[in-house]
């Protein structure tokens, strides 16, 4: 009975703690262009993809923070999504068609 306790108990606590390192939770910044209150709400909007729990985007920093579970997104999946709705950020550039399609208060760029 004891072999069968002890057993079990190894079980639990190693299943447990992988449940824990699953759900772990992060906040990471990154930089992302931009430059008025419509980016704003775009970055964000684009930010909130399954597993973000908060993404705040700042105007004057150019620094969106985002608080995110790992098991359900990554950076890589956030950055790629702001990208896909024409702003560059610290690890890809939006497609120039797309960016073009931004309202010109939004247009970042030089020499736009």
């Amino acid at each position: 009975m004891k072999i069968i306790f002890a057993i079990f108990f190894s079980f639990f606590s190693i299943f447990t703690l992988n449940a824990q390192d699953k759900k772990e939770i992060v906040t990471e910044h990154f930089r992302v262009e931009g430059n008025c209150e419509h980016c704003k709400k775009r970055i964000e909007e684009a930010a909130y993809i399954r597993g973000v729990k908060h993404a705040e985007w700042n105007k004057e920093t150019k620094q969106l923070t985002v608080v995110y579970k790992t098991e359900k997104t990554n950076a890589d999946a956030i950055l790629k999504n702001i990208a896909k709705e024409g702003h560059d950020n610290e690890k890809y550039k939006a497609e120039d068609k797309v960016y073009n399609k931004l309202p010109e208060c939004c247009h970042y760029r030089p020499n736009d």
